[in-house]
């Protein structure tokens, strides 16, 4: 029988990174994942013709590539292969008056580009970058910190030596703000709030939503100051280095091996068996990188508590997306060539827009006009498609995975296999408003509805690529249930990671390398 110190189920960029320290610090580890590559939602593929490497969903690597894991562990990811595109020109919006907005590293080109639609705000955005710094100490001592007690009391406490209770309070209430609300009250331009607010979409905080403001306003900062961050070749570049880093010290990674069943004894997690019926032990740690939803299957006879055992049961995920990976002759033709070097082009004209979409996803009706986010990804990195061709990763925010209608009432079909096609091209008809002829230039294109993504990949539940709502009741603390968001489970030795729990979504290794931390003791 196969023993090891750590049994991680799963092998996405969590419980690589997981694994990794472990292994670093002379675990003995294993991964058993039941796709048949390592990466869960971080993969690069040649969805389409030969030559053109997609990125599956995600794309942007910014996270990663600050990350406290990159910090420690980015020498050695690098001698691994590990290797980074800087993005210069990072994300713009279009507009319907043929008018453009964009984020870039220069902070004068932001600026003016602002100026031209709002002196007010381009003085605002001068005044953020100034304060950003001190700013964002403040916002990534929580966001980076465990959701434990004394955690939190030590930065409650550092907060309020530094800023005074005003202070702290205007930082309390911006945390708790919409991005509507905060927009609203920072800017006047409806197109620089139309600009921020689409990255709130991204995180399912469509612009009425409690709690998202935080996020429009670290994506604008955080992409003037520093930029953006793709991988060379790929999302996977990230993969591929986690997964020779956990090899190099001794872990294995098994594809094609599903868990089925967690191992407790006296309430205590030993080990898992898996669907060909190998039982593999585990000494000192499960961890397991799943949607909440899915501990129903590991563990049958519940966890021992019953309100554990109802919150993740009722884990509330995100709506869902679709993805259209295209092989293409060209970028497409913007009204501003200058828009053919951006990283992601938002196809979001107004928070109204924004706001509708989601509402009704939300109410099961195909929107009428969904969100697109256009990722140029080859603009930045040629190698991805044969020379002089190029990749486009469009992504639909949002759709729901249950249709119920249509908003707009022409599809008449509710089966996401019929519609696929049809949606798919309401959401480039809907680019070519901005960018004329883009149809004419596919080679060939791949969709993907939300039901195609959780077919490849279960925690993607719905076609939900951040793996669980962010909202206010299930973020922080009560991520991904109250008393839970330090990582642990009722069955001791028993814990989760992943963007299902805290700090949540993106490519960040956030959840996996707290954990590892904490399981080796630092």
């Amino acid at each position: 029988m196969t023993k090891y110190d750590a049994i991680l189920i799963g092998a996405g960029h969590n419980a690589l990174a997981c694994a990794a320290h472990l292994a670093k610090r002379g675990w003995k580890v294993g991964l058993f994942e039941a796709a048949d590559l390592p990466g869960g939602a971080v993969k690069t593929l040649e969805l389409t013709e030969p030559g053109f490497r997609h990125d599956l969903a995600a794309m942007n690597l910014s996270l990663f590539a600050g990350s406290a894991f990159n910090r420690t562990y980015g020498a050695e990811l690098t001698r691994l292969g590990l290797e980074f595109a800087p993005v210069q020109d990072c994300f713009a919006s279009v507009f319907p008056d043929g008018r453009w907005l964009g984020v870039s590293t220069d902070p004068a080109a932001t600026t003016a580009r602002i100026r031209a639609f709002s002196t007010r705000d381009a003085e605002t955005w001068e005044g953020l970058i100034k304060a950003f710094p001190a700013r964002a100490e403040r916002l990534f001592s929580i966001l980076g910190a465990p959701m434990k007690k004394r955690a939190l009391a030590r930065i409650l406490f550092t907060l309020l030596r530094r800023d005074g209770l005003s202070g702290t309070l205007d930082l309390g209430r911006f945390l708790l703000s919409s991005p509507r609300a905060w927009l609203d009250e920072t800017f006047e331009s409806s197109e620089v709030k139309a600009l921020l607010g689409a990255w709130g979409m991204h995180l399912d905080f469509a612009p009425d939503i409690a709690g998202g403001a935080v996020f429009p306003y670290l994506e604008g900062m955080a992409n003037q100051n520093f930029g953006m961050v793709l991988g060379k070749g790929g999302a996977d570049t990230i993969v591929k280095a986690l997964a020779a880093m956990v090899e190099t010290h001794g872990g294995t990674i098994e594809c094609n091996a599903r868990v089925e069943q967690l191992v407790v004894e006296g309430g205590r997690a030993v080990g898992v068996v898996l669907a060909d019926g190998r039982r593999i032990e585990a000494s000192r740690a499960v961890v397991a990188t799943i949607s909440p939803r899915a501990l129903a299957g590991l563990l049958p006879q519940g966890s021992g508590n019953a309100r554990f055992d109802r919150k993740v049961r009722e884990f509330r995920h995100a709506p869902g997306t679709m993805m259209i990976h295209l092989a293409v002759d060209s970028l497409p033709d913007w009204a501003d060539p200058a828009l053919q070097r951006f990283a992601y082009v938002h196809v979001a004209p107004s928070l109204d827009v924004m706001a509708r979409a989601y509402q009704e996803a939300q109410a099961g009706l195909l929107p009428a006009e969904p969100v697109v986010v256009v990722g140029q990804p080859t603009a930045i990195d040629p190698s991805r498609a044969p020379d002089g061709k190029h990749v486009l990763w469009l992504q639909t925010r949002v759709v729901p995975a249950e249709i119920k209608g249509d908003a707009a009432g022409i599809i008449t079909d509710r089966d996401w296999e019929t519609v696929r096609e049809a949606y798919a091209d309401r959401a480039i008809s809907i680019i070519e408003r901005y960018a004329p002829g883009l149809s004419a230039k596919i080679i060939k294109r791949t969709v993907m509805s939300p039901l195609d993504l959780e077919r490849g990949n279960a925690n993607l539940v719905g076609g939900d690529q951040i793996c669980g709502s962010h909202h206010l009741a299930q973020n922080f603390l009560f991520r991904p249930a109250p008393g839970f968001a330090d990582w642990s489970t009722p069955v001791r030795n028993f814990h989760l990671a992943g963007a299902a729990t805290w700090p949540g979504a993106g490519v960040g290794a956030g959840s996996g390398f707290l954990l590892a931390k904490q399981l080796a003791g630092g």
